[in-house]
């Protein structure tokens, strides 16, 4: 898989910005297990900044079915030599080491999409299915596509919420060194001791904080802070708070 590339506050885990010296084995290599899209570009390129942030976010929405390989041609003349670039920003289309597509210009988002659709079925496919929250439709989706972290981590939840909690476990074996799925499998945990996060969550935590010198409510504690997730405030300000207590 692509190695996440920060941009702003924004997480594209399939986007890599690629160098002369990577793109043997970031696009080339690469292309041989899934669609590579190659995106050309300069920072004094006004077109190139219009593009980009649409091939990103649409590429993003794969899900891992294409990725995207940013290549600033400024840096890295060697690779706008190999595809003579007379004109940027130019897109090609990498499929088994071969260019299979290709376009020139910032084309509308609609455009994008179209172009996606023809290098990979399970770009329309996985799009369409993983909208839906249906048990069924989610299997569907890790199906055609094994690897897709949100399609397992809505399966897994859905299953925790029905008490189906081996069911939730398994769907996320491979899946559990990732923070999402930490607090999915988190929840479960708690689920099998009885443990509800509709209670006074918050009379929980002050509690459990209270008594965090023992070693073992400091581990339930952490273990409610995870279930909650880092999108809850609290997950932040009680780590904080437990940090200072400990140290």
């Amino acid at each position: 898989m692509a190695t996440p590339v920060l941009r702003g506050t924004v997480s594209l885990g399939y986007v890599t910005d690629v160098t002369d010296d990577t793109f043997a084995s970031a696009v080339m290599e690469r292309s041989h297990a899934v669609p590579v899209v190659v995106d050309l570009w300069a920072e004094w390129c006004g077109p190139c900044r219009t593009l980009g942030p649409i091939l990103e976010k649409v590429i993003d929405e794969t899900n891992g079915a294409v990725e995207l390989a940013k290549v600033d041609i400024d840096a890295n003349p060697q690779i706008a030599q190999a595809f003579k670039v007379q004109s940027i920003p130019a897109v090609f289309a990498i499929q088994n080491g071969q260019i299979i597509d290709s376009f020139v210009g910032a084309l509308p988002e609609p455009a994008i999409r179209d172009f996606l659709k023809r290098l990979s079925p399970a770009v329309t496919a996985t799009s369409e299915v993983v909208a839906e929250v249906d048990e069924a439709s989610l299997r569907r989706t890790l199906e055609m596509d094994p690897a897709n972290l949100d399609a397992a981590v809505t399966l897994a939840d859905l299953l925790r919420q029905n008490d189906q909690l081996d069911e939730a476990e398994k769907v996320l074996e491979s899946f559990a060194s990732n923070l999402a799925a930490k607090t999915v499998l988190a929840r479960v945990g708690l689920q099998r001791r009885g443990v509800s996060l509709s209670d006074d969550i918050d009379g929980t935590l002050n509690d459990l904080l209270a008594r965090s010198g023992d070693e073992t409510v400091r581990t339930q504690l952490l273990e409610v802070l995870d279930a909650l997730g880092p999108d809850d405030a609290r997950y932040v300000t009680y780590r904080r708070r437990l940090a200072n207590q400990l140290y």
